[in-house]
This record gives C-alpha cells, sequence and structure tokens, in this order.
C-alpha cells in the first residue's frame, strides 16, 4: 500500500475566472510513455507557448502535470522499487483529473491534449469526464485496446527487465542493464524508418548509433527499469471503445502516416471514429519532415493547424 500519492504538475500562462469565478482558460496537456512535463519543454515544442501561438500563454493556462510513475510523481525508484502498488491508464487518469479539478479548481477545459500515452490518456478523458472539456486532441495513438505490434514491444522491454538475471526480482544494486539492451527497439519503433536509414546508412554507422543508444541510455538517471516496467505495463487496462459513444467534446484524432505502432494500416480510426459524435481524423502523410511517431513532440508544426482549427471550433 501507497501511504501517500504525490503528484507533480506545472502551469503556465494565467487562469481567467469569467463571471461566475469560474477559470475558463485551462488547457491540459499530457505527456508520452516514459516522459514527464520536461518534454514538453524541449526547444522543438516550446514554441507553441509564444505570442501569436495556438497555446499563447497570454490566453491560455496550460496543466502539464507527471502522470503517477513518472517524472517528480510517486514512483518506484522513490524507494518501493518492486514493491510500488501496480497502476493502469485508468489510475493515471483519476489522478489526473485530481488535480485538475480539486488542487486547482476547474470545473472545465478548453482543451485536453496529449502525445502518444498522453494521446490514449486524453481518449479515456473524453469518456469518463465527458462533459468537463471543448476538445480533445489525442496525438500517435488509438482509441481501442493495444494488440498486435504495439502491445507486443510493450512485452518485450516488460520482459527484457524481468529476465535480467541482475533485476533481481526489483531489488538490484547497481542498475541493471536489461532496459538499456532493449532501448534501441523503442527508438527503432517509435520513429521513421526512412529517416533512420538516411542518418545511419552504413553498418558501422548504425552499429555506432546502437551501442551509442544503449549506452546513453544507461547513464541517463531516469531510466530506472523499476520505474520503466511499470509505465510500460501500465497499458494494460487501456480500453476506451466500449464507450466511445458516451464522448461529447469536439475530437480531432491526428496519426501519422509513417506511425509504426499505430499505422493507418490498421484502419482502427476507421472502424471507431464514426461512432465519436463531433469528432475527424486525420492522417499526417510521410513526408521529409516526419519522424513516426515521433514526429508529434520532434515536428509540432505537422500538426498545429489542427490544435487551431480545434480552438477555434470547440467551445462551451
Amino acid at each position: 500500500i501507497l501511504p501517500e500519492l504525490r503528484l507533480h504538475y506545472v502551469t503556465l500562462g494565467t487562469a481567467h475566472r469569467n463571471s461566475s469565478g469560474e477559470i475558463d482558460n485551462a488547457v491540459l496537456l499530457l505527456h508520452s510513455s516514459g516522459g514527464q512535463t520536461a518534454e514538453l519543454f524541449v526547444p522543438s515544442f516550446t514554441p507553441i507557448y509564444g505570442a501569436g501561438q495556438p497555446l499563447d500563454l497570454t490566453k491560455f493556462y496550460v496543466i502539464i502535470p507527471d502522470s503517477i510513475g513518472h517524472g517528480k510523481s510517486s514512483k518506484p525508484s522513490d524507494g518501493m522499487r518492486a514493491h510500488f502498488p501496480r497502476y493502469g491508464y485508468e489510475d493515471m487518469v483519476a489522478a489526473q483529473h485530481r488535480i485538475v479539478s480539486e488542487k486547482l479548481g476547474v470545473t472545465h477545459l478548453r482543451l485536453v491534449m496529449g502525445l502518444s500515452m498522453g494521446g490514449m490518456h486524453t481518449w479515456l478523458w473524453g469518456v469518463h469526464y465527458p462533459d468537463m472539456m471543448d476538445g480533445l486532441l489525442p496525438l500517435g495513438s488509438l482509441p481501442v485496446e493495444i494488440g498486435g505490434r504495439n502491445r507486443m514491444w510493450r512485452r518485450m522491454v516488460v520482459d527484457a527487465i524481468r529476465n535480467d538475471p541482475e533485476w533481481k526480482n526489483g531489488d538490484y544494486e547497481p542498475r541493471p542493464h536489461g532496459y538499456s539492451r532493449i532501448v534501441p527497439l523503442i527508438v527503432m519503433m517509435t520513429g521513421n524508418p526512412a529517416r533512420q536509414f538516411e542518418r545511419y546508412p552504413t553498418r558501422p554507422a548504425a552499429d555506432a548509433w546502437y551501442n551509442s543508444l544503449i549506452e546513453s541510455a544507461y547513464k541517463n538517471p531516469n531510466n530506472d527499469p523499476n520505474d520503466r516496467l511499470y509505465q510500460y505495463d501500465a497499458s494494460s487496462d487501456y480500453n476506451p471503445a466500449p464507450d466511445l459513444e458516451k464522448i461529447k467534446a469536439k475530437v480531432i484524432a491526428v496519426e501519422f502516416e509513417d506511425d509504426q505502432i499505430n499505422s493507418p494500416e490498421f484502419a482502427a480510426l476507421d472502424r471507431e471514429m464514426p461512432r465519436v459524435k463531433n469528432g475527424k481524423y486525420v492522417i499526417i502523410p510521410a513526408g521529409k519532415q516526419s519522424d513516426g511517431e515521433a514526429s508529434n513532440i520532434r515536428n509540432p508544426e505537422l500538426w498545429r493547424t489542427y490544435l487551431e482549427e480545434l480552438l477555434r471550433v470547440a467551445s462551451r
């Protein structure tokens, strides 16, 4: 049992209150799996908060939480290690809701948007709190149970950690190497094969890249194996599909043609989006500027027009 759950969050901009005293300009922004608030402050992403930009901080009050098990929120590496309680995406979204509604006093959101795992959380927000937001912008995610290669690569990560003799059921010292050795798979799955070949076109170049990924992953203090195991296993309870008709907000789901994890070839959005009353989806074509699922953080210019559209058409 976790005696206390610590939830970290960052806010940007200033909350505006309407004539009834309610905050009316809040936007909830959700990070990816294994990420944290810091990923939404990388140079490729921060222009989106600038003057005249979609999330102009003179207009919007942006809330960015660290989900359970991530960043500065409670996680296994704080001390409980593998004795930390299991959590799932449902728990993570419930905790986000408590930050927004109880801690910050926000009763209605202009927008919920998220990247990858944050996109999946966005779908869950829509089905669990359908009256709480004007718009939903899930990026690089599908509104269905995780299966196929998406489930398989997550299972490979979890098993690489658990089957590492150095892991010792989570009570290890020093940090084991199993997770670091599987990081190249994660990078390979989340990127664009053409971009990867352009950057590393020869065997020596590819080998050097592979080795550097393992080395940098092991040195990264954020790559605690217990934390990573819990993070990737948390998706096991994700499945908003049975409740998609409950969504009331306007939805623009953004997918990337070169996304190897949530490929448009799966036709999941073709099947499911007709059940979302005020929803549509767009597929960003593959090109020189795209980089698979990682496009959601590396090149917001690819999808910013849809964010602008949603903020324009979605209102209380």
